[in-house]
């Protein structure tokens, strides 16, 4: 199975990567983890691989992109810690491989019908980033930006929440914590990964 298009692919920050090998990305992606580019250059590298293998043991294409973006951020987590120096023998492929298959063998994969991840929408690459962003917005913020985004609560039904809890807002307030949300998010985000996928968007 194809992987869709990758915007990374093309991008001039990734292409200049291209001639860095295994080892080197890895390094630079944990030394410098305030950058995205190492870690969307090994993406590119071998996420066709890995999407071909998660692809030939789901059930659906909607359960593929699932566990895909699943296993990558799981991947983005992992190597963090990552020792390729430790064992010669292990190279950067198998390892990746051997994680995918980790996630194939233990990941219980929802009904397609309940998954609502789009892999045409949203990278893998982008998607951790955008998590790690998430779990550093102000707790109010993130409420906020959860109850709109992830539960489609309306400003009026989010306003009522927050006054139950003693928070006196109008549904006025829960748009202008809404602009603040996103925009905080945005800067929270490394400054190349918002050059490689926002250039031409918004997160609002």
């Amino acid at each position: 199975m194809q992987l869709p298009p990758l915007v990374e692919i093309n991008h001039p920050t990734i292409q200049a990567l291209f001639m860095k090998s295994d080892r080197d990305l890895v390094t630079l992606f944990q030394r410098y983890p305030e950058s995205g580019q190492y870690f969307a250059t090994i993406f590119c590298r071998y996420g066709q691989v890995l999407y071909t293998l998660i692809s030939a043991s789901t059930r659906s294409p909607a359960q593929a992109d699932y566990l895909f973006a699943h296993t990558w951020d799981c991947i983005y987590n992992e190597m963090r810690s990552l020792d390729l120096a430790a064992n010669p023998r292990l190279s950067l492929q198998s390892w990746l491989v051997n994680i995918a298959a980790i996630m194939i063998n233990r990941t219980n994969l929802p009904p397609t019908e309940d998954i609502q991840y789009s892999l045409a929408d949203t990278p893998p690459v982008f998607w951790c980033y955008l998590s790690q962003a998430i779990k550093l917005l102000p707790g109010n913020l993130r409420l906020v930006l959860l109850l709109s985004q992830t539960f489609h609560w309306s400003n009026t039904r989010i306003a009522a929440y927050l006054q139950a809890e003693g928070e006196p807002v109008s549904a006025n307030d829960v748009q202008n914590l809404l602009a603040k949300a996103f925009q905080t998010l945005e800067s929270l985000l490394p400054e190349d990964v918002r050059d490689i996928y926002l250039v031409r968007s918004s997160l609002a």
